[in-house]
C-alpha cells in the first residue's frame, strides 16, 4: 500500500504523519459516501448547516494551541504566524456560518401578465478541493466552509505536505459522517477527484493548476483556481523609505517567502533606489532564518530540499550572470532547509527570478526612472496576484492602483495579507474562473436556477 509521509522541514529526521494513500477507487467511494450524505446535509435547513459551522468553529478555536504546534510542526510555519492562521481560520468559519440565512435568490416582475419570477441558488452537490500546504487550516477552511454553508458536501485532497493538519481540521469540525471527508495522496487521487466531483476548487502550481482546469472544464462541471503570483512592490521617491522596508521584508521573508501574495520584486522609482536598496537589505539581515517554535521568528525553513535547491540554484545562477547578493544569499548553517532571506540587484534580463515564482524568502530589487516604467515592470508578468504601492501622494497611489494588472493592490502595506471576507484572486494567469472568499464563494459554490410561476389556466 502507498504511504504518504510528512516530514518537518526543521527537523527533516521528524516523521509527522504517515498515512494510506486513499486510491483512485478510495476516491471513487468517498465521492459515493459524499453525494449520500449530502442529501442530509441540505435537510438540516439554514439553522442546522449554521449550528454545525458553529460548533466547527468552536472546535478549532479549543484545539489552537494543539493546532498551532502541529502546523509549525508540519509546514515549518513560525509560532506567531501559525496562531495568527489559527484565529484566521476561527474567523473564517464563524463569518460563513452565518451564510446559509443569506438571501440567495431575488424576485422579479413579469415582462406581461400575471405571474411570479424569482431565482433561487442552490448547491452542485459534492464539492471537490484540492489545497497546498503553505496554508494547511486557512485554505482548506476557506474553501470548505462557504461550500458547506450552502448546502454542499465536501471531499478535500490536502498536500501531502500538510496532511496531518488537514486530517485533524475534519476531525475537529466534526461534522456528519461523509459531509466533510480527507483523501490523502498524490497526482492519482487528484485526478480521481476532479473525475468525480461537481464543482472543483484549487490552489497550487500553475502547471497543476492548469491541468486541474483541463480537466474540470472537459467535463463542463464549474472550476476555480489560484495558481500563485510574481508579485511587485512599487517604492515612490517621496514614500516613507523606513516603513516600507520593514513591509517589504516582512512580505519577502516572513514565512521563508512561502505565501502567493509574496513579495519577489521590488520596483524602486527614481531617487528612491539607493535608500530603499541600504534600508531593505539592512531589515532583511535582521529577519535570519531560524527555529519556526521559537517566539521572535519571522523566516523558517523552506518546505523540502527540492525547494532549497531550487532556490540555491536560482540565485547562483543570477550571481553568474552578474547580479550582486545585497542580503542574504546562502543556506542558514542549521539542519533543516533554511535559507537566509535573499535580495539581488543587476539580476539578468530573462532569468527564471524575474519570470517565474520561486516561493522562497528572495526578492530581485529593480529600479524605474518613473512610475510609468514602474507599472509597465509590475504588469510584465503572467503571475499578478498581488501588488503593493508605496508613497505619501494620493494621485499617485490612485493613479497606479488604476493601471495595475493586479486582483489586489495593497497602499502602503505589505503585498502579502487580505482580509478573509473580501473577494481573493489574481489577474492572467494567477487566477482562472470565480474569486475566492466572501460572497463570491457562496455564489461560486451555487448553480443559479430561475423560476417562473403561472396562475393556473393561464396559457
Amino acid at each position: 500500500m502507498t504511504t504518504i509521509d510528512s516530514y518537518n522541514p526543521a527537523d527533516p529526521d521528524d516523521l509527522v504523519a504517515s498515512v494510506p494513500s486513499t486510491g483512485a477507487e478510495g476516491v471513487a467511494a468517498a465521492l459515493a459516501d459524499a453525494r449520500g450524505a449530502q442529501r442530509g446535509w441540505w435537510a438540516l435547513g439554514a439553522a442546522g448547516r449554521s449550528l454545525a459551522l458553529t460548533a466547527a468553529a468552536a472546535a478549532i478555536e479549543g484545539a489552537a494551541d494543539e493546532l498551532v504546534g502541529l502546523v509549525v510542526r508540519e509546514v515549518g510555519k513560525p509560532v506567531a504566524e501559525a496562531r495568527g492562521e489559527v484565529a484566521r481560520t476561527v474567523a473564517i468559519w464563524r463569518y460563513y456560518a452565518q451564510a446559509p440565512f443569506a438571501a440567495s435568490g431575488e424576485v422579479h416582475e413579469p415582462a406581461a401578465g400575471p405571474g411570479l419570477l424569482l431565482t433561487r441558488r442552490r448547491p452542485y452537490g459534492v464539492a471537490g478541493l484540492i489545497t497546498p500546504w503553505n496554508f494547511p487550516l486557512a485554505i482548506p477552511s476557506w474553501k470548505a466552509a462557504p461550500a458547506l454553508a450552502v448546502g454542499n458536501a465536501v471531499v478535500l485532497k490536502p498536500s501531502s505536505e500538510a496532511v496531518a493538519v488537514a486530517l485533524r481540521l475534519a476531525e475537529l469540525a466534526g461534522l456528519p459522517e461523509g459531509v466533510l471527508t480527507v483523501v490523502p495522496g498524490g497526482a492519482e487521487v487528484g485526478t480521481a477527484l476532479i473525475g468525480g466531483a461537481d464543482v472543483v476548487s484549487f490552489t497550487g502550481s500553475t502547471a497543476v493548476g492548469r491541468s486541474v482546469i483541463a480537466g474540470a472544464t472537459g467535463r463542463g462541471i464549474p472550476v476555480q483556481a489560484e495558481m500563485g503570483g510574481l508579485n511587485a512592490a512599487l517604492v515612490l521617491p517621496d514614500a516613507d523609505i523606513a516603513q516600507a522596508a520593514a513591509h517589504l521584508a516582512g512580505a519577502v521573508a516572513g514565512y521563508a517567502g512561502q505565501k502567493c501574495t509574496a513579495t519577489s520584486r521590488v520596483i524602486a522609482v527614481g531617487d528612491a533606489y539607493e535608500p530603499l536598496a541600504e534600508a531593505l537589505a539592512k531589515a532583511l539581515d535582521q529577519t535570519p532564518a531560524a527555529d519556526p517554535s521559537a517566539p521572535g521568528t519571522s523566516c523558517g525553513p523552506v518546505i523540502n530540499r527540492q525547494a532549497l535547491e531550487r532556490l540555491t540554484d536560482a540565485i547562483d545562477t543570477a550571481r553568474a550572470g552578474g547580479a550582486t547578493v545585497l542580503a542574504g544569499g546562502a543556506r542558514a548553517e542549521r539542519a533543516g532547509w533554511f535559507l537566509e532571506p535573499t535580495l539581488l540587484e543587476g539580476v539578468p534580463a530573462g532569468h527564471p527570478l524575474l519570470t517565474e515564482e520561486f516561493f522562497g524568502p528572495v526578492a530581485v530589487l529593480l529600479p524605474a526612472a518613473d512610475l510609468d516604467e514602474a507599472v509597465a515592470l509590475a504588469n510584465d508578468t503572467r503571475h499578478s496576484l498581488s501588488t503593493s504601492v508605496h508613497s505619501r501622494a494620493l494621485d499617485a497611489v490612485l493613479a497606479a492602483a488604476d493601471r495595475l494588472d493586479a486582483g489586489m493592490i495593497r497602499i502602503n502595506a505589505p503585498s502579502s495579507g487580505v482580509d478573509f471576507h473580501l473577494p481573493f484572486g489574481g489577474a492572467k494567469g494567477a487566477s482562472y474562473g470565480s474569486r475566492e472568499q466572501g460572497r463570491a464563494a457562496l455564489d461560486f459554490y451555487t448553480a443559479s436556477r430561475t423560476v417562473s410561476v403561472l396562475p393556473a389556466g393561464e396559457q
